[in-house]
């Protein structure tokens, strides 16, 4: 009898490094649900997949909504049985405006997608990993280099990936008791869509405008393939991917 392939979910699937996650993932022989707020981009995403051979189920999901986030993991459930894996991916920024300017909906939004969808997807991936057999499983959290080192005008997405941060250690103690790991991935300047800007200049802290420079979101998913694969005994608990001449180290 063929051994079952180990499940995955990966949130914000449908483009820039959810997409390079799901894609390493699937090639490292999981089954992947693709969850994403666009239906589209996670049909595209499928159909890739598909000439690995990976078997995928996309599920449109809001992760800030909690009828949203339950219905993934049923679908996956009745899908699929398990969860190995969940990779709390999604995320979204505010434009880079004066703190003092932002609106309480743009902090809202962050908040709600960043942190309250994290948690809302941890919560249910407990629930599932807790009762089945075997028990336990693993969750990767996205977080980021901006919450030690945050850029300017960038308070809603620092204070949500600073209190990832505290979600992962929390979850990583919680978990120990159920056989769940978690571990962070912290990136810096991926280059996907949302970083696309860099190329022509981004603020710096002290005031100027400069280029930076990204990596291939390919290197992040290389590192969340290796985090995935480890056994339960062993875990990443924290780990930064960056582009070696980022000005993030020391005083640039």
């Amino acid at each position: 009898m063929a051994e079952q392939k180990k499940v995955a979910i990966v949130t914000g699937a449908g483009t820039g490094v959810g997409k390079a996650m799901a894609k390493g993932l699937a090639e490292a022989g999981f089954s992947v649900v693709l969850a994403g707020r666009r239906k589209e981009p996670l049909e595209e995403v499928e159909r890739e997949l598909s000439g690995v051979g990976a078997e995928t189920l996309a599920v449109p999901t809001d992760v800030a909504d909690p009828a949203s986030v339950a219905r993934l993991f049923a679908a996956t459930k009745q899908r699929f049985g398990r969860l190995d894996l969940l990779v709390n991916n999604a995320g979204v920024n505010t434009p880079p405006i004066p703190l003092e300017d932002l609106s309480f909906a743009q902090w809202k939004s962050v908040v709600d997608t960043n942190l309250t969808g994290a948690f809302l997807c941890t919560q249910e991936a407990f629930r599932m990993m807790k009762a089945q057999d075997p028990r336990g499983g693993r969750i990767i959290n996205n977080g980021s280099v901006s919450a030690s080192a945050p850029r300017p005008h960038s308070a809603p997405y620092t204070a949500t990936k600073h209190a990832i941060t505290g979600l992962t250690k929390s979850t990583s103690l919680d978990g120990r008791a159920y056989d769940i790991a978690c571990g962070q991935i912290d990136i810096g300047n991926a280059a996907t869509d949302m970083t696309s800007r860099m190329a022509s200049g981004v603020l710096q802290a002290d005031g100027s405008v400069a280029p930076e420079p990204t990596i291939d979101p390919r290197h992040v998913a290389d590192a969340v393939v290796y985090m995935a694969k480890l056994p339960l005994s062993a875990n990443v608990q924290t780990i930064t991917v960056m582009a070696t001449k980022m000005p993030l180290v020391g005083r640039g």
